[in-house]
This record gives structure tokens, C-alpha cells and sequence, in this order.
């Protein structure tokens, strides 16, 4: 049976997906007819003119108009206000401007459609003019576009064209010095020397890069950035080679704490805090915008990045307002850039297995403890020594099974692989940008190739965006971007957790993974993992998402000269998001053997009788999201020593979420606020900055609804400073920056909206009035209760920093933070039940503190010619506290108390060793020494954990428990490594680990023996544990039980384990092509590479991997990925 209303959606999609790509085609087709067309524009292009006493400025103004041509020129090379007459029908441009220019001491230079107005001098007028033309290459050999050639001293200048080329008119003399600027590229300069044609060859400057930082709505040079702020070059975030890019930033940005908890296809996206954790309320996330609008930052492609900045104190994020409270990232997709168009082809495949999974002992070695557990327990041996021989040497493999589960449900390695395209060029009136990009993972669950349908673990990942950028005038500019992603993700009928969880609780030789005979086994009330990974059918998931925005821009500047430097800008965007499940799901039958007959034949029961045939089930959701921002700029430098920035901003956002579970929250999620900056800064040396955010919430009452949250920010470039000079060969940069300012949040945990209002829900607690159907109805009762005066959660946060450059190659950060988190809301846990509460109230009660330092180290080195290598290290470590927290006043004296501990704290019982025969008076029925605490968790016997009685009751209970080890989220994570460039030689590798954090080991079938019976795994360190003939106090395990040992498995200093660990994160090794064998193949850029991920890992913790936080190991690893790969450019 088909599900026509699925695959009708499923069509529905791939329709809208067509559609953009139709569209982005007819940009990039339009785009690129401009660009070819722009050689030829001056020869086809005829003007017509009849102006009577205007300014040479509108004159300008009108061709401008008429045509697409544009005029560049500096102040004081033009006397704009010169009144000119003329009228021409159809002349070509270059008539046209000697016309306009005939008898003064300027001239002009045509270049595609722009038009460049210099300046003779008094000799060049009554002399033959110089003139030098040349070339402007990289250092693969390849053209540069729209490279400043200027003779130093004048204002002559011109730029490169699309092919590189260059023509310089009204050289001084062969004295004359040209200086080549390019951002990115380290700038030239060289002499004349009668030259007339230059080839000149531009090297890339790492540090000049990273120039220009993005920040709140806007950018800024980075030597007049004063708030924290961290970038991250694109290239980097595409190393790893997992789909979600939560999964790069570990160890690579300073401030970032991310830790990745499983390995699944589909579901490995990586948690991350930016400077930590700082509230137990309901948002603790950092804000992600990618082209100033808020999205997803697991699904975009790394391919489409073009920057990423970290915003992490107040000054930076104070502008986002409420949405900035805890942090925000930055993400600009490409744009389209002057030339010919570049296509970039990039492709990698490779596979992944775990990098750590659990490894238990074999059936024999099972039987074998469960036996001497039986025996500690003063019970007879389950299992018989013929059965041990037997299932040892194999005798009957369905009768003595001997299986390891973890083995039987996973494959070795799962292939996957990436491939993307780029294409990017244009002309100078319109850039275009085009990326796709496919992304194939299957999973290391395992299949069975009989059956008629696809249980495979798998996933495929389409990304598509296109950003063209259209110069409607020479002062306006539009931009449209669309793009999205689909994802078509398959799995098996049975969650990969149920089937992990499983393979844990199904011992080794309870039954084969399948009989000899085709049954599939199963033991009553337990399971077959194999068969709830092949047998069970099958679940697919498809999501869609749609991403569109349009920026209009407008540089009010140009219209009005004494507004140099205003810019206004409207953005509107809107993107839905669908998702549509389906389930084709059955219980396979299952069989119990118990024998064989005298035919040799299995004996077999059956155990579930199961379902011939796959059931149907699907669900549907989505959400859909529409945002405007309306916003002016203004920047501008005066008497070249006084720098203004500010910005002025509106914005709106209509969140509606389509499968909401209640009518409160289908409805529209509303925000509005307004946001402004004023920067000033003296000769870049001092630097002064205020933010503000003004925003309105929903969630709070008239008069508590709307928050104001400023911030302030000095720096000091102290390297610019008279009395550095003597030190400038050595200290290249210094400069010390600090800010104050307030952020706020309004979202309430529990998906509590209105928190105002009270709720009114039905209630199955009695009967009120009949139903339609003359049936009784349900009566009715207050839910959540509104206060009034509940307002906003507010955040006053800290920073110093410093920086540092030393001989212009080593760079330093150090940042000192410290945030104050107040009114976190929370449910009341204090008030008393007689007060008649359904549900207790919400109230903005919590305090916490957040403090913590974050350095960056980046060195950058070119030994010679054929030589560079950089490297890289920082480091990040952030603590926070509760310190305030609705509890008891009676527990707050205790060692219990959240009040003053971390927000990721253990709690539990401190183990001190294990109890000996010494403590009791009987050992065997388990009675204590009466000097020695009473547990109150069962009989306990020599060998079981012993506790410390912290309270001195000279009990052992829950009253004993204190905070033990360290949080379980990270608060030290760092990264290091290095890159190197030889010929056509590079690789690199990055190391990143994390610290400060413990694993609780813990669950009903950790333990050997626990459960009755023996039910579940045992681990294959399990010899590493007490017994009567090796009582020690140094051992793994304490003493095993046939039964649930309630005192060996609380929560206790016995089971923390220190999780630090160090990963090699990445490494690659490439090859580029040389610049014969690229021309001889017709490309620009050809490089093979080795890539590979999570390759090794150190840590003292050896059972599982640690990063995955599990309390028994049984998550989905993570994954260790190698793969090859090729880049062409064209």
C-alpha cells in the first residue's frame, strides 16, 4: 500500500526545490551574460546628452542614469561644481568626456562600465603623458580582479578588470613608484624605471585576512574591535567531515564549550554553550544567525560560509538584545565576487567506524561469573560445568549460543561522502553565488538482505543556495538569497537506542542470533537486538527547509554628500520548515529453542507470535518563520583622525510552530524590539563604544513587558602610542579593551507562555455537566497560575581583554569574563500545599554566577619562499555557581543543597572503600558492628561499597549525599595544532580535549549480576573486581550479587569517573597540482587530499568513549572517519 498523502508531500517539496533551483538558474544565467557582456559594453553602448548650464555632477548624474556606467574620483581631482553645456546623440563615452573635460587638467580612464576622473599636473598637460599597463596575478599564476594600482603621492589610480589587466595613464615620471593593494594579500610597491608593462604577483597575507570582522549588525576593522570577539576562517570549519557543523567548533574557537554526545546519522548534533552554562532557566543556548536572520546552524552546508564570528560579551551582543543573552554566532553565506566565473568542485569519500565501543566477555566467561555471584549470594551455580564446556567449544551453537551482541548489530565500517559546487562571479553591477552540495552517511547497524524492504541506517543531505547581489544604481543595492536543505534520513523499525539498550540487556548465551533452522530466537520478556535491527521494518523521516530573504540597500551618502557615510537597509525574510515521518513497522514472530528430537531437529516454542505484515503509522509538523529589519548605518572618518560609527535598528519576528501539542503554543511567537550602537574612535588608538537593546515580550504583563539593556566598552590601542615606537619591531599590536553591559531573556521553562495569565485545564479528578453524547464530562481546574509580576531574567556581564602581536606574526588574546545572571525563572518549590496550587507557580527567583578565561595563540610564519607554517592553540575555562535557588530552608543546611554548587553537579554518597569481614559481627547474615553506621539501603556483606555518614546520624541514607566530582558538562575545553605549506606539499593536524567534567557510571544492569538472574552484559574488565580470595580495596567492581544490590548502586564517589580526554581531532595531507600541469589541464587550482577525523583519543577512562557522557555506554559511538578527496577549481 502506498501512502499517496506522504509521497504527494514528498513531491510537493521536490516541486519548491525545483522551483528555487529554476530561479537561482535564471540569476546565475543573467549574472553571467553581464559578466561576459562587459568587454564589449563602451563599444556598443551610445549616449545622448543635451544639458544647458549644469554641473559637471549631473552631468554625471545623468549618464549614470541613462546607462550603467559609473564615475570613481577623490576629492579635489574634479571641480564638480562646474557649470558645462552639451548636447550629443548617440556618441560613445569616450567622445562624450572629452567633450566634458576639453580644456581642463583632467583625464579619464574606461574600464568595463566603470569610469575613473584623475588629475593631470601642469608639466603632463604641455608633455607626452606616461603610460604603463601590466598583469596582476596570485601566486598560483592566476588574475586578480579589482586590485587598487595607485602612483604613490598622487591620486592616480585605477583598478585591475576581470582579467587582471591594468592601464595606468599620466605617469609623473620613471621615478614613479606603483603600490598594488588587495585585501587578503600582502601589498607591493615597485618603481617605474621606464617599465611600460608590469606583470606583478600579489602573496596572500593570513593575518591581513582577518582585517575585517563581522559584528552586530554590521563590520568593522579588527583593530577597532573592543568587544570579545572570535573568528574562524570557513576553511577550518570544513575539516570535519561529519554533517552537522556543531561538530567543527570544539577546541577551535576560544569561549566555545561543545561537546558531542552521540555519533547517529541524523541526531549528532553537538551541544554548545558559548563562555559555559550561566542559567538553569529554559534558555541557555547561544543565538545562531546566518545572514542576520536566526537558523539552524546543524544543517547549513560548511561549503557556503563565507565568515564566522563568535560575539561573546555584552558590548558585542547587547544590539540582539533579549536574543543575545547568551551569546551569539555570526555566520555570512558567499557572495558573488567581480570576474569571470570560478567554479569550484569538491568531492571526498571515505568510511567511519567507532571510535570506542563497550567490549564484554564471551558466553563461557559469563556463565562463569553469574556462577560465582550465585555462590557470593550463598546460592547454588546456575549454570552446570558441562554447559560451560559445551558453550565453550562450540558444541551446538543454537542449544549453547555465544554471542556478542554489540557485534552482531554493527558493521565494521560505514561509507560515506561528500560533494559539492561552487560557482561564483559576475560584473561590477551584478555578483551571483551558487553552491549545492550532497552529504551521504550510512550507519553501522547492520541489514539483512532477505528481507523485501530497507531497514539500512541511512541518511542524505541536500543543500542549495544561491545569493546574487544587483547594483540597481550606483548608491543601491539588492540582494536575494535562497537556499535550503532536504533531508531523506531511513532507519530501522526499532529506535537505535531501543536496539544499543538491548544489546546491553540480552546476555550472551541466552539464544544465536538466528537458528539454524531460519526461526528467529527470543527468550520470554527479553529480546533479539539482531532482530529488532533487520526484522522490524523500517522508519523514514524527510525534512525541507526553505530559506529566503531580500536586502535592499541603500547608500544615502551618495544622494546627499553632506550624509557621507548613512546607510539604510531594509531586510525581510521568510522560511518554513517541513517534516513529514513515516513508520512501516511489525513484531517479527519469535521462537524459543529447547532441544533437539531424534531427528537432530530444533525443538522450538513459540515465544511472540508477531506479524506477517508491516503496519502503517506517519506525523507531519513544521514551523514557519517570517522576520523584517529595517536599519540605519552610519560611517564615517573626519580630518583622517576621528572615526564615527552608529547603527539605529527595528526588527520583528512571527515564529508559528504547525504541530504545536496545545492551542497556547500554536500560537504565533511574537518579538519586536528596536537596537542601536555609537562607536568613536581618536586616531585608532582610543576607542569608545555603547549598545543598546530595547525589547518587547509577549510572556510578561503591561509594565514589566518591555527591557532595556545597554552596555559600555573602552579600548586602547597602546601600540599606536609615541613611546612604543622603539619597540614596534617587537611589539607589533598591544592593546588592552574592556566592557560592562546588561543582556535579558524571556523564555520560561517548561514552554510557559503568558506567564501572566492563568491557565484553566480539565481535570479527570471529578465529573462536571454532560457531554453532547449525554455522557459526563470532565471538570475543570486552574493550571498554571499567572503572576503579575513576573518580568525579565537579566544578565550583567564583564570582560577585560588583551592583545597582543609580536614581530607581525604571533597574535595573543586574553579574556577575563564574569557574568551575574538574576530573576531566573523557575517553579516555586518552597510553598506549601495547603496554599491549594495545581501546579506550582512560576517566579523569577534564581541567581547564578559565571566566571571563567579564554586565550587564543595563532602564529603564522613564512621561513622562505616555499616554506609557511601556522599554528594555533586556545584554551577556554568557565565555572559557574548557583547562588540563589527556591529550596527548603531545611535541605539549604544540608549537604544536599543546589544552592552554591555547579549547575551540572553529581550528587551523591562518598564511598570509603569497601566493607570487610572486620565490620560485622556475622558476615553472612550481614550484621554490622553496632559502632558502625546503619545502612538503609538493604543487608549489606563484605565486599559491598561502604558510605561516610556525613550528617552523623549514624545512619546511611539519601541525608549523606553531598555534591561529588566534577560537572558533567566540560568547563575546560582547548584546542592545538598546526598547518604547513611546502611547494605543493600541505597538511596539518588539530588536537582538542576537554577537562574538568566525570562520568557517573550507573544503571540496573551495569553491575554484573543485578536484575535477578544475571540479566544483561558484563563488562570484560569484570575480573578486576572483589572477591573472598582477593578482598581488595583497589578493585573495579565491588562484590557481585545474584540479585539488585540497592546499596552497590547508588549514585556514589565509587562510581565517578574522571572523563577528561585529548583527541586528535583532524588530519590532512594534500597535494596540489603545479602551474604547468594546471595550465596543460585548463584549471585554476587542483589539490588531492587525506583526510581524517577523531583518530585517536587519550583518556584514563577506557570503557567507552568519554565525550558521549553515558551512564552505561550504550549511545551511539562517535566516529572515526577517513576519506579521500579531490578539489578542482575551473
Amino acid at each position: 500500500m502506498i501512502n499517496v498523502q506522504f509521497v504527494s508531500s514528498l513531491h510537493a517539496d521536490k516541486r519548491k526545490l525545483f522551483r528555487i533551483m529554476k530561479l537561482m538558474a535564471f540569476f546565475m544565467t543573467v549574472g553571467m551574460s553581464v559578466c561576459f557582456g562587459a568587454k564589449s559594453y563602451s563599444q556598443a553602448t551610445l549616449l545622448s546628452l543635451n544639458l544647458n548650464d549644469k554641473t559637471l555632477e549631473e552631468a554625471f548624474e545623468k549618464i549614470e542614469s541613462i546607462s550603467q556606467y559609473v564615475f570613481f574620483y577623490y576629492d579635489g581631482t574634479v571641480d564638480a561644481t562646474r557649470k558645462i553645456s552639451i548636447e550629443v546623440k548617440d556618441k560613445p563615452i569616450q567622445e562624450v568626456l572629452d567633450r566634458l573635460f576639453e580644456g581642463t587638467t583632467n583625464a579619464y580612464l574606461i574600464d568595463d562600465r566603470q569610469v575613473y576622473i584623475t588629475k593631470k599636473n601642469s608639466i603632463e598637460a604641455d608633455q607626452p603623458s606616461l603610460k604603463v599597463v601590466g598583469i596582476v596575478k596570485d601566486s598560483g599564476g592566476y588574475p586578480l580582479v579589482g586590485v587598487n594600482v595607485q602612483e604613490l603621492g598622487t591620486n592616480n589610480i585605477t583598478v585591475t578588470n576581470a582579467d587582471g589587466n591594468f592601464t595606468l595613464y599620466n605617469i609623473a615620471g620613471e621615478s614613479s613608484v606603483l603600490k598594488f593593494t588587495y585585501i587578503g594579500y600582502k601589498p607591493v610597491e615597485i618603481k617605474v624605471n621606464g617599465q611600460q608593462n608590469i606583470e606583478v604577483v600579489l602573496n596572500e597575507d593570513v593575518l591581513g585576512l582577518e582585517e575585517v570582522v563581522v559584528v552586530g549588525y554590521g563590520q568593522q576593522k579588527k583593530e577597532s574591535v573592543i568587544g570579545a570577539i572570535s573568528t574562524v576562517k570557513p576553511t577550518v570549519l570544513q575539516t570535519n567531515q561529519t554533517r552537522s557543523l556543531t561538530n567543527s567548533m570544539a577546541g577551535q574557537i576560544a569561549g566555545v564549550i561543545a561537546v558531542q554526545r552521540s555519533g547517529e546519522p541524523g541526531y549528532d548534533n553537538s551541544d554548545f554553550w558559548i563562555r559555559g552554562m550561566n542559567t538553569f532557566g529554559a534558555n541557555a543556548k547561544p543565538l545562531v544567525l546566518i545572514d542576520g536572520i536566526e537558523r539552524s546552524l546543524g544543517n547549513i552546508s560548511p561549503e557556503e560560509i563565507e565568515s564566522f564570528s563568535v560575539l561573546k560579551d555584552a558590548t558585542a551582543t547587547a544590539v540582539y538584545g533579549v536574543r543575545g543573552a547568551n551569546g551569539v554566532i555570526l555566520i555570512q553565506t558567499k557572495k558573488g565576487k567581480v570576474g569571470k566565473p570560478t567554479i569550484t568542485v569538491k568531492a571526498d569519500y571515505g568510511f567511519s567506524n567507532p571510535t570506542k565501543l563497550p567490549e564484554f566477555v564471551d558466553a563461557a566467561k559469563y556463565m562463569e561469573v553469574i556462577n560465582d555471584a550465585q555462590q557470593l549470594s550463598g546460592m547454588g551455580a546456575l549454570y552446570s560445568d558441562e554447559t560451560i564446556r559445551r558453550t565453550r567449544i562450540g558444541y551446538d551453537t543454537d542449544l549453547y549460543p555465544n554471542v556478542n551482541w554489540i557485534d552482531a548489530v554493527t558493521k565494521d565500517n560505514a561509507p560515506n561522502g561528500r560533494i559539492s559546487l561552487d560557482v561564483n562571479g559576475g560584473s561590477e553591477r551584478l555578483r551571483y553565488s551558487l553552491i549545492g552540495s550532497y552529504f551521504s552517511e550510512k550507519g553501522m547497524i547492520v541489514t539483512d538482505d532477505a528481507m523485501n524492504y530497507d531497514s539500512q541506517l541511512k541518511l542524505n543531505k541536500y543543500n542549495v543556495r544561491s545569493n546574487v547581489d544587483l547594483d540597481l544604481t550606483s548608491s543601491t543595492n539588492i540582494a536575494v538569497s535562497i537556499g535550503g536543505y532536504i533531508t531523506d534520513r531511513n532507519a530501522p523499525g526499532v529506535g537505535i537506542s531501543t536496539i544499543l539498550s538491548h544489546s546491553m540487556d540480552t546476555p550472551p548465551n541466552y539464544h544465536p542470533v538466528i537458528y539454524s533452522n531460519g526461526q528467529i530466537p527470543k527468550v520470554a520478556a527479553r529480546y533479539n537486538p539482531w532482530a529488532d535491527a533487520t526484522q522490524t521494518g523500517y522508519q523514514k523521516r524527510f525534512d525541507s527547509n526553505l530559506e529566503t530573504s531580500v536586502n535592499v540597500t541603500q547608500d544615502v551618502g551618495m544622494l546627499w554628500s553632506p550624509l557621507t557615510g548613512l546607510k539604510a537597509s531594509m531586510l525581510a525574510s521568510f522560511d518554513a520548515f517541513n517534516r513529514h515521518t513515516q513508520s512501516r513497522t511489525k513484531t517479527p514472530r519469535s521462537f524459543l529453542a529447547t532441544g533437539r528430537n531424534e531427528e537432530g531437529e530444533l525443538i522450538t516454542t513459540m515465544i511472540d507470535q508477531g506479524g506477517e505484515f508491516l503496519g502503517y503509522s506517519r506525523s507531519s509538523g513544521g514551523d514557519r518563520t517570517i522576520y523584517f529589519e529595517g536599519r540605519m548605518n552610519y560611517l564615517r572618518r573626519f580630518n583622517h583622525v576621528h572615526n564615527v560609527d552608529g547603527l539605529l535598528l527595528y526588527n520583528m519576528r512571527d515564529h508559528v510552530v504547525q504541530d504545536a501539542s496545545n492551542s497556547i503554543l500554536a500560537l504565533p511567537y511574537r518579538t519586536t524590539g528596536i537596537a542601536g550602537r555609537a562607536a568613536y574612535s581618536y586616531n585608532d588608538t582610543y576607542f569608545a563604544e555603547f549598545n543598546f537593546g530595547y525589547n518587547g515580550s509577549e510572556n510578561f504583563k503591561r509594565g514589566y513587558r518591555f527591557g532595556f539593556f545597554p552596555s559600555f566598552a573602552l579600548g586602547w590601542m597602546v601600540s599606536s602610542e609615541e613611546f612604543m615606537k622603539p619597540f614596534e619591531d617587537f611589539i607589533s599590536k598591544l592593546k588592552i579593551r574592556g566592557s560592562w553591559g546588561l543582556v535579558g531573556n524571556d523564555q520560561i521553562v517548561n514552554n510557559r507562555r503568558f506567564a501572566y495569565i492563568s491557565t484553566i485545564e480539565s481535570s479527570g479528578g471529578y465529573n462536571f455537566g454532560y457531554t453532547e453524547n449525554f455522557k459526563y464530562g470532565q471538570g475543570w481546574r486552574e493550571g498554571d497560575f499567572g503572576i503579575e509580576n513576573m518580568t525579565w531574567e537579566t544578565a550583567e556581564k564583564i570582560n577585560i581583554g588583551f592583545e597582543a602581536g609580536f614581530w607581525e606574526s604571533i597574535n595573543l588574546q586574553v579574556d577575563l569574563f564574569k557574568e551575574f545572571r538574576d530573576n531566573i525563572f523557575m517553579q516555586r518549590k518552597t510553598i506549601p500545599e495547603l496554599a491549594g496550587y495545581n501546579e506550582m507557580p512560576y517566579a523569577n527567583f534564581g541567581k547564578v554566577e559565571n566566571q571563567g578565561i579564554e586565550t587564543d595563540l595563532v602564529v603564522n610564519h613564512q621561513f622562505r619562499r616555499d616554506w609557511f607554517i601556522s599554528a594555533k592553540a586556545n584554551f577556554t575555562f568557565a565555572r559557574n555557581k548557583i547562588t540563589e535557588y527556591d529550596e527548603p530552608d531545611a535541605l539549604k543546611a544540608t549537604t544536599r543543597a543546589r544552592t552554591g554548587q555547579s549547575l551540572n553537579q553529581h550528587f551523591g554518597l562518598i564511598a570509603e572503600g569497601l566493607y570487610t569481614e572486620d565490620d560485622f559481627v556475622d558476615p553472612l547474615k550481614g550484621i554490622l558492628k553496632p559502632e558502625l553506621p546503619e545502612p538503609k539501603f538493604g543487608v549489606v556483606k563484605p565486599g559491598d561499597i561502604k558510605y561516610k555518614d556525613l550528617n552523623d546520624d549514624e545512619k546511611i541514607d539519601s541525608f549523606d549525599e553531598t555534591p561529588i566530582g566534577k560537572p558533567y558538562v566540560p568547563e575546560i575545553v582547548y584546542g592545538f595544532g598546526f598547518n604547513m605549506k611546502y611547494k605543493n606539499i600541505d597538511g596539518g593536524l588539530f588536537f582538542q580535549g576537554a577537562g574538568n567534567f566525570t562520568n557517573m557510571l550507573h544503571g540496573a544492569t551495569l553491575i554484573p549480576g543485578s536484575g535477578g538472574g544475571g540479566v544483561g552484559n558484563i563488562y570484560a574488565n569484570v575480573d578486576d573486581r572483589w572477591t573472598p580470595e582477593n578482598p581488595s580495596q583497589d578493585v573495579f567492581w565491588p562484590r557481585l550479587s545474584n540479585i539488585e544490590s540497592a546499596n552497590n548502586m547508588r549514585y556514589s564517589t565509587w562510581w565517578i569517573r574522571d572523563a577528561s580526554y585529548l583527541r586528535l581531532k583532524n588530519m590532512e595531507i594534500g597535494y596540489s597540482l603545479s602551474k604547468n600541469k594546471l595550465r596543460t589541464a585548463s584549471l585554476r587550482n587542483a589539490r588531492f587530499f587525506l583526510r581524517g577525523s577523531n583518530l585517536l583519543t587519550f583518556s584514563k577512562f577506557k570503557l567507552w568513549d568519554p565525550e558521549i557522557g553515558s551512564q552505561n555506554g550504550l549511545k551511539y559511538p562517535l566516529q572515526k572517519i577517513f576519506s579521500a578527496g579531490v578539489e578542482l577549481t575551473f
